[in-house]
């Protein structure tokens, strides 16, 4: 085989561990994940991200049930100090920028910016991830991109692709411009040769969930990097949008699932000039995240519902630590763990409390949610109150794990009976919480989207509701909820509850298939010989 082209991948945060605050969710743990798998399977990257002196929100709950968040500053002893410094000019001021190597979680080269050191007037910058407003977010990304490429050249790698995970990575193809037009080319030319070295990775399926900046304030911070105003316009409109700019500044683009791709071409339809989207599904770092003993006992080495009870009870042992709360081994336990955004709809099953109070009243149904909601989300903090209220009402059947975190996401994907999904369709672009569950024998019960329409085998390796029906098939949202938790009330009580309680030797049978239908399919190999031959390999 030719050797493969090296890689240089750019995304805002990594979730290598629960020790290191330098994740807030979905895009922060695929991107761990992929530095671990980079590292296993000894594929040519690095990677680049930011430093957080707090990280994300810490999001606890208060005494009246409602969550509110606190900032730490964090101490670290996994990263070793390059010796190599960089600048960037931020709002007129040459901001220096101190480069870290994290040396631990099993990743490949990986390169954190920080700007928290005595010489700099703007320290805070790299303060707090996904925090403040848009002059801020615009300097974190002026880190990212301007600056990564920079600690490239003093590193000396000699980059052949650019992956910019995400749109907050653009302005690194701003740097790549600067410099083939120092170098004599005109702004076309050194965008056809950027064009050819940059891929990039869109995870957002709602338009209004995609950044954008004015012109004005992105020419104030001096992120245009040189760039005319006409020459921004010509790359992401105006307002500026990151990335509908990074569309138009790469060879090849994906989506996170197949799914994914089909709305991200719709999404993105009108933008002239744009690469393809094809489908990558994303896929998961096997060792982080599941069982070996689960992998070993579905292989027939071990007995599966006394592996998958010692896990079972292994969370139920975690809650109580964490709530009081003592939860019963032997009832249906329910995970449910994700971002509280409005289209997840985290509460939808208390939505019919004459469905569903018999079943917490009678202890049949036991369900654990965890998830935070954005720091500046308020309708998401209504959602989390709202399950905090559950939990009062029902101490014995309904929990909520405040503060979530990759430890909470490992103990509810391995120790869960079910693993509960219910976005709009198609608004999840992925899903790797489901993934997770599935290689640990947790059976699936999900809307048909994101990675599920790929893996589902309805009653045979978990369970899909709503038949695929979503947003474009309904004239308001609240008919698409009605329509969801029907299916899902449905399927729970003719298929779920009745197979747990009535037919142990089905629901192995289906464990079993969980676990082998989905552990090679959504192992982190496929997902990155899939990058390579299908993004970095130029055909």
């Amino acid at each position: 085989m030719s050797k493969l082209p090296n890689v240089a991948y750019f995304c805002m945060e990594y979730g290598l561990d629960a020790s290191i605050k330098t994740y807030a969710g979905g895009l922060g743990i695929l991107a761990g994940d992929y530095m671990k798998g980079v590292k296993d399977h000894d594929f040519p990257m690095v990677g680049l991200g930011i430093k957080w002196k707090q990280g994300y929100t810490d999001q606890r709950i208060n005494e009246e049930g409602q969550p509110y968040d606190s900032y730490t500053n964090q101490q670290y002893d996994c990263l070793e100090d390059t010796g190599i410094k960089v600048k960037v000019k931020i709002r007129q001021r040459d901001v220096t920028i101190k480069v870290w190597k994290v040396v631990e979680f099993g990743v490949c080269p990986l390169y954190l910016l920080d700007t928290d050191i005595p010489e700099n007037a703007d320290t805070w910058i790299t303060g707090q991830l996904y925090g403040w407003f848009g002059e801020e977010r615009i300097a974190q990304e002026m880190v990212l991109g301007i600056g990564g490429v920079r600690v490239l050249r003093a590193l000396g790698y000699e980059a052949e692709v650019y992956h910019f995970n995400e749109g907050h990575a653009l302005f690194a193809g701003f740097e790549l411009l600067r410099e083939k037009m120092e170098a004599g080319l005109t702004f076309n030319e050194a965008l056809k040769v950027t064009r050819e070295e940059v891929v990039f990775t869109t995870h957002t399926p709602i338009v209004e969930g995609n950044e954008s900046h004015t012109l004005d304030i992105l020419m104030y911070m001096g992120a245009n990097n040189g760039l005319t105003v006409e020459q921004l316009v010509s790359l992401g409109g105006a307002p500026f949008n990151m990335t509908v700019g990074a569309l138009k500044m790469s060879r090849i683009a994906n989506g996170v699932a197949q799914l994914h791709m089909e709305t991200a071409n719709k999404m993105w339809e009108g933008v002239s000039e744009r690469p393809e989207i094809i489908g990558i599904t994303n896929a998961i770092h096997t060792p982080t995240w599941v069982d070996s003993a689960m992998l070993a006992a579905a292989a027939g080495e071990g007995d599966l519902w006394e592996t998958h009870m010692k896990n079972k009870r292994d969370l139920i042992k975690f809650v109580n630590e964490r709530t009081g709360v003592t939860l019963d081994a032997d009832k249906l336990l329910v995970g449910f763990s994700r971002r509280a955004a409005p289209y997840k709809r985290s509460n939808l099953i208390f939505s019919d409390p004459e469905v569903i109070e018999p079943l917490l009243k009678e202890g049949k149904l036991q369900i654990v949610f965890s998830g935070k909601a954005h720091p500046l989300d308020d309708t998401g903090k209504k959602i989390v109150a709202n399950i905090v209220e559950m939990t009062k009402k029902y101490p014995n059947s309904v929990v909520f794990l405040e503060n979530y975190d990759m430890t909470i996401g490992k103990a509810l994907t391995r120790g869960s009976d079910v693993w509960l999904n219910n976005p709009r369709r198609p608004l999840e672009a992925s899903g790797t919480s489901g993934m997770k569950a599935a290689m640990n024998g947790v059976l699936n019960f999900s809307i048909l989207d994101g990675w599920w329409p790929e893996a589902c085998d309805h009653g045979v390796n978990g369970w899909q509701f709503g038949d695929g029906k979503g947003v474009s098939d309904f004239a308001t949202l609240e008919e698409l909820d009605a329509h969801d938790l029907k299916a899902l009330y449905d399927v729970l009580l003719t298929e779920v509850i009745p197979t747990y309680y009535e037919n142990r030797e089905k629901w192995l049978q289906m464990m079993k298939a969980s676990i082998v239908s989905c552990r090679e399919q959504f192992a982190v190999k496929r997902m990155l010989d899939e990058y390579y031959n299908l993004m970095y390999i130029k055909k």
